[in-house]
């Protein structure tokens, strides 16, 4: 009797250790960087800085923003159909002179509804990534790289950060 009760508990165990190290190894949350992936850079939208770095914020601090200003270098207008984040701990906004639009989230986990904005040639709009590095819980602890997608009839522009979360 003995004998089985140690041996159902070792089985448990068991299971129990190998679904956490799968759910560990499978993860990509935390201190490892969780880029998307590289994106061709074919859209005309072009942003004058395609990445932007935090540098160390506290996550007892709240939210972080930042403005990368994005503008058609075509001759042509160019149409945003869409415009989404790599994680759910990020959300965007399109900001076109006093109209804000958003926020724009990762798919599965929020909408992410086709928008059709038309930008004229040479016209200059703003994008504001939001970061909320409470979103993960203790697990966001450390590096964070995310990414922003503009998603046009043309092709995608990524824009890029990098923040190092402390408690």
């Amino acid at each position: 009797m003995k004998q089985k009760t140690l041996i159902g508990i070792g089985v448990v165990v068991l299971t129990l250790g190998g679904l956490y190290w799968l759910a560990k190894t499978g993860s990509n949350e935390g201190n490892e960087v969780t880029s998307a992936g590289p994106v061709t850079q074919t859209s005309p939208l072009k942003a004058s800085e395609s990445s932007y770095n935090f540098g160390t914020i506290s996550m007892a601090a709240g939210n972080v923003a930042h403005e990368f200003k994005v503008v058609n270098e075509s001759s042509t207008p160019v149409t945003i159909r869409k415009i989404y984040t790599s994680c759910m701990c990020t959300t965007a906004h399109l900001i076109r002179g006093e109209t804000k639009r958003g926020p724009f989230g990762m798919p599965g986990h929020a909408p992410v509804p086709e928008i059709n904005e038309e930008i004229a040639p040479g016209e200059e709009i703003a994008i504001e990534a939001m970061f909320d590095p409470t979103a993960h819980g203790p697990a966001g602890i450390g590096r964070n790289d995310r990414a922003i997608y503009l998603e046009t009839d043309n092709g995608v522009t990524e824009l890029q950060f990098t923040v190092f979360v402390q408690p």
